[in-house]
């Protein structure tokens, strides 16, 4: 099989050919690597990629098939990892100079698993550093480009990872969700982006930014691709605190032939907050109507539903995460590991020096703001108070569940813009309007490929035609529900069809 038809299929497809022998793992794995090699100086999407250990795990996984061993279900499938989940090969630095070259003495529960299922885990890619970013620009390492166009972002903080799927370069890249981590990218890139409900996915070896917001969750390109992946990933962990032991059901059997026929969204309750109306590019309007259109024509049942505390979300999520930021980022003080300044005066300079010099602008606004918000005196006036209102938030949902199955809206109120045309922060904050408000309340939540849109307001201003970028469209459902979820996002996908490659060059 040629690299074109390696690259080109879907990650099912790809599994089944490998477990055929169709193709060789070896192969496959062969045409990943050779594709990011080509294409990472244009996009940036990997700090690092472990050629020699794929292609010897790969030839593992052939020589297993060969002589009729049992295999695991994503024997041979090649997928890149966020660099801030940890990994006892490479370096896990969160794209940040602070932890550059920090080789973790242990792997995340999800690596082991991923491997234990045969994948081929290649490369880690490069993200918003500590996760904090909406855009893939604040990696210490340059910013990550959109193959859509490569004068954009492609989302953030899972930035590298939405790029290299949506480049063709995989089949399958994990990413970790805070406030809408995956979904935004997910929806500036033309793909599928999973967050589980909080406790769904061990956190163990996921470096934590806010720990109570957190999930790991696949960037794919079907919704079937991110229900194998999910399937394998998902399940109670002891080494997690946090852990979940509600029972994981069949991912990958809800996402069976008749879940992807659109006739089966005939009677499905899909809730519209009319909070998610307005304020949209035109786009993402557009095309928004277009799908409350094609559901009414399937049968669906459009119910209206409030979600008040949609904005709202923001300035809650900017007050609990930044300060459980402020507490977890502690640990880089320049004398137990990470970045060490080469030049200071007493302990406390030693500390000062250590953290000015390793952490980005983006992490210092975030470590200051969390700081301040659980100081003395100021506590109970803006933590606590967003603890209550993180409550209110979550009885928000459960009211709105209680009239519908899940909830349809836009992912992001805008297409992808231009690297650099976003410098205030509260305007880079609110391209997560329509996400954090999952994290916050703990459920389950999907962003799908929606259409393109034209976005004129982002020109270049060099008289170039703007190019019709990617729109996503978000499903959230009760926690623990994704399954159910997923069955929906598999019709809802047949419904609005497919996204096309992305323009960033031929796959061959």
């Amino acid at each position: 099989m040629s690299a074109a038809a390696i690259l080109g299929s879907d990650l099912v497809s790809l599994r089944d050919a490998i477990a055929s022998r169709a193709i060789s793992a070896e192969a496959a794995t062969r045409a990943t690597l050779d594709r990011a090699e080509r294409l990472n100086p244009t996009l940036n999407a990997f700090h690092e990629l472990h050629a020699e250990r794929a292609i010897a795990r790969a030839r593992e996984i052939d020589v297993r098939l060969a002589r009729g061993d049992a295999v695991g279900p994503l024997a041979g499938v090649p997928i890149a990892i966020k660099d801030n989940i940890a990994t006892s090969w490479g370096s896990t630095t969160c794209s940040s100079k602070i932890l550059a070259g920090f080789k973790s003495p242990y792997d995340a529960t999800i690596v082991e698993r991923l491997e234990s299922a045969g994948a081929i885990l290649f490369g880690k890619t490069n993200m918003d550093e500590f996760a904090m970013g909406s855009s893939g620009e604040t990696c210490a390492w340059g910013p990550v480009r959109n193959p859509w166009d490569t004068s954009r972002v492609p989302g953030g903080s899972s930035a590298g990872s939405a790029a290299a799927v949506a480049a063709g370069i995989c089949h399958a890249a994990l990413g970790s969700d805070t406030g809408g981590s995956i979904r935004q990218p997910a929806a500036f890139s033309a793909l599928v982006g999973l967050k589980p409900t909080y406790g769904r996915v061990s956190r163990y070896g996921l470096v934590a930014f806010g720990s109570s917001l957190d999930q790991i969750g696949p960037l794919t390109r079907s919704v079937r691709d991110a229900a194998l992946v999910h399937s394998v990933m998902a399940g109670h962990d002891h080494r997690d605190s946090t852990s979940a032991t509600e029972l994981v059901g069949d991912p990958v059997g809800a996402c069976d032939d008749r879940a992807a026929d659109p006739a089966s969204l005939k009677g499905l309750q899909v809730g519209i907050p009319s909070q998610y109306l307005t304020g949209n590019h035109p786009g993402v309007d557009a095309l928004f109507a277009r799908a409350r259109a094609q559901l009414h024509g399937y049968g669906a049942t459009l119910v209206e539903v409030e979600l008040p505390l949609t904005e709202v979300g923001i300035s809650t999520y900017y007050v609990i995460a930044p300060a459980e930021a402020s507490s977890n980022l502690a640990r880089y003080d320049g004398i137990r590991y990470g970045h060490r300044t080469e030049q200071s005066g007493d302990l406390f300079d030693l500390y000062s020096r250590s953290r000015s010099e390793g952490f980005g602008t983006e992490v210092k606004r975030r470590i200051m703001l969390g700081t301040y918000v659980l100081s003395s005196g100021y506590y109970d006036a803006y933590y606590r108070r967003a603890l209550q209102v993180r409550r209110l938030i979550k009885q928000e949902f459960d009211t709105a569940f209680a009239k519908c199955d899940v909830i349809l809206g836009p992912t992001a109120p805008t297409p992808a813009f231009r690297i650099g045309a976003v410098q205030d922060p509260v305007t880079m904050y609110m391209n997560d309007v329509y996400t954090v408000n999952a994290n916050i309340a703990g459920i389950c939540a999907v962003s799908l490929y929606g259409g393109m849109a034209k976005d004129s307001t982002g020109s270049a201003g060099d008289g170039t035609a703007s190019p019709d970028l990617p729109i996503g469209l978000q499903l959230q459902a009760p926690a623990f529900q994704e399954p159910r979820l997923l069955a929906i996002a598999c019709a809802f996908e047949s419904m609005l069809g497919r996204a096309p490659v992305s323009p960033i060059a031929p796959i061959g």
